[in-house]
């Protein structure tokens, strides 16, 4: 195995690296760069372009955007990506779900004027690039943690249906109409009578075509090719007189410079927009690199993703475009044409320039129904049926929350339905964490081990005695619960119970009300002539407990005694006697 085909290691800066390097990787890989790279990436950025330019049209119209606005995306954040992102294959441009989310919620804020939509579009980049630089300072990476997959699993669903819908009435050659999913449904059931059959037949070709290039050529621009022989066909033949709308020509040049034309108190609700384009992005791009990193044996920096993601947003607004994330099929796209750096999107960023330096006139007869295939081909990777089918046969409590994203979305809207599924993601933590799992131990027979008795009947119970582990934090919003799983651990105990010790290893931190409830229990156990001890706390936990003055109620507390330890003692005790 050549050095060239060797699969790459990962970076020597993505070991521990200091200073303004660890926010500059460029810095890191430049050096460790290999000549024989140059000509994949320069392949990868290319194929990236052809890929991208038809995508990122079709995404600016689900914005509601002029076609151009989505190159602008693929052009500015891929070069600023390139700069300040961790990964080395992730491809950064416009995506369906964004742009429909943008598209339903500026429509509502730009009372129809074209160009006051495209400068809330870019405030919404620029508001996002301010946000991740924030939560970079602030090391919030972590965050993305709390929107659990099954959340996601439900809300890309429910996103694909209701993106799918916006672009059904292209597909037949119809007006469309509506404002929620439902009842983009009742309106497009009622035009299906005027369907224009040329734009249908036209566009049902178009998704074969797409489809097939998908099964057959993957990471392949398949789109570029539709979107050439339409043009073709629309402009050789008399196909343009029968009903088709078309793109029209795009304006030519690279775009200007220049900051939104509005500011943040001037738009009602462009934080919350904000913030919902974070987490769709910030999830979105962090899965598809953490993806591609794993298949090329490196790892990213979720924090640095945010500064890339920032950067990348921040050239979005400044250059006339709308907020822009990694998705996994461009970068798929990317990565299968051979990208081994971040310098293919620079190739990617330089291809899409010229483009729109000389070739922009070419897209004029571009029908929008190919625009409509694009989208429906793209977002059909959004549901993902195999994943709900194993979540189904898993968990059915899962799969129903997987289900309250996907109808929230339906219901409320892309927007609101983000909302939801990060509220019920936290709503589900909270949930866990407040009444978690205490298990009642015994012996496991021959050993000194003691593990759940619910999960191992045959266990053995120690007469007089009662072994508990809390098997998660004890914090104020879960004392309650545990105090109660003790009680009535106690309760149903078919025997006087002389000890109760609790088994803390399972609980890596204890609050001040979790040391207080200890001493609340200690104390009504005394009551009844019951001794509470308890085993493996942690050293912060510990510390605690003794500041509190509890080791002096319920014994020493070693980081060296077991539960074993504790019912031998217990055992040799002569109150047994």
């Amino acid at each position: 195995m050549t050095d060239e085909t060797r699969p790459a290691k990962a970076f020597p800066g993505e070991a521990a690296v200091r200073g303004w390097r660890a926010a500059f990787p460029p810095a890191q890989w430049l050096p460790a760069y290999r000549p024989q790279w140059l000509g994949r990436d320069a392949i990868a950025g290319v194929t990236l372009a052809a890929y991208g330019i038809p995508v990122s049209l079709a995404y600016a119209s689900l914005a509601g955007l002029p076609a151009q606005y989505g190159i602008y995306g693929y052009l500015a954040g891929g070069l600023a990506y390139a700069l300040f992102g961790s990964s080395r294959q992730l491809a950064i441009g416009p995506t369906s779900a964004i742009s429909m989310l943008v598209g339903v919620t500026v429509a509502g804020m730009a009372s129809g004027d074209p160009a006051r939509w495209a400068d809330i579009a870019a405030l919404t980049a620029l508001v996002i690039a301010a946000m991740c630089a924030l939560a970079w300072v602030l090391r919030l990476s972590s965050l993305v943690n709390f929107i659990s997959e099954t959340i996601l699993l439900g809300f890309k669903a429910g996103a694909a249906l209701t993106i799918a819908m916006t672009q059904l009435p292209k597909l037949f050659g119809v007006k469309g109409g509506g404002e929620g999913f439902f009842e983009r449904v009742v309106v497009l059931g009622g035009q299906l009578p005027d369907t224009n059959l040329a734009v249908l037949g036209f566009g049902l070709a178009a998704l074969a075509v797409l489809l097939l290039g998908e099964r057959f050529l993957p990471g392949r621009p398949v789109a570029l090719f539709v979107v050439a022989i339409s043009i073709l066909l629309l402009s050789v033949t008399s196909l343009g007189d029968l009903g088709f709308k078309i793109v029209g020509a795009l304006p030519q040049g690279l775009p200007d410079f220049r900051l939104p034309g509005l500011r943040i108190r001037d738009v009602d609700g462009v934080i919350p927009l904000a913030f919902a384009c974070l987490l769709l992005a910030y999830v979105e791009s962090v899965s598809a690199a953490r993806t591609l990193a794993q298949a090329h044996k490196y790892e990213i920096d979720a924090r640095q993703e945010l500064l890339g993601l920032g950067a990348a947003n921040l050239a979005a607004a400044l250059f006339q475009a709308y907020p822009v994330a990694g998705g996994l099929s461009q970068s798929s796209v990317n990565d299968k044409a051979g990208a081994r750096s971040p310098l293919a999107l620079v190739f990617a960023s330089a291809t899409i320039g010229v483009c729109l330096l000389f070739l922009t006139g070419l897209l004029a007869n571009l029908p929008t129904v190919v625009l409509a295939a694009i989208v429906l081909v793209a977002v059909k990777g959004l549901v993902n049926v195999r994943e709900l089918r194993h979540v189904w046969r898993v968990s059915r409590f899962e799969f129903g929350v997987s289900m309250v994203a996907f109808a929230a979305v339906l219901l409320l809207g892309i927007l609101d339905g983000v909302m939801v599924a990060a509220v019920v993601s936290l709503l589900l933590l909270i949930r866990r964490t407040a009444h978690p799992h205490v298990a009642l131990l015994g012996r496991i027979p021959g050993t000194r081990i003691y593990s759940d008795r619910e999960r191992n009947p045959d266990n053995e119970v120690v007469p007089g005695t009662l072994l508990v582990r809390v098997e998660a934090a004890l914090l104020y919003f879960n004392v309650e619960h545990v105090r109660e799983a003790v009680w009535q651990g106690i309760r149903a105990s078919p025997e006087t119970l002389r000890m109760v010790a609790l088994d803390l290893s399972s609980s890596p931190m204890v609050d001040l009300s979790g040391v207080r409830m200890l001493a609340t229990l200690q104390a009504e156990l005394q009551d009844r002539s019951v001794v509470l001890r308890l085993v493996g706390a942690h050293a912060s936990v510990r510390d605690l407990l003794r500041a509190e003055g509890l080791e002096g109620r319920v014994g020493h507390i070693d980081r060296r005694l077991s539960l074993a330890d504790v019912v031998e003692e217990f055992q040799c005790s002569p109150r047994l006697e």
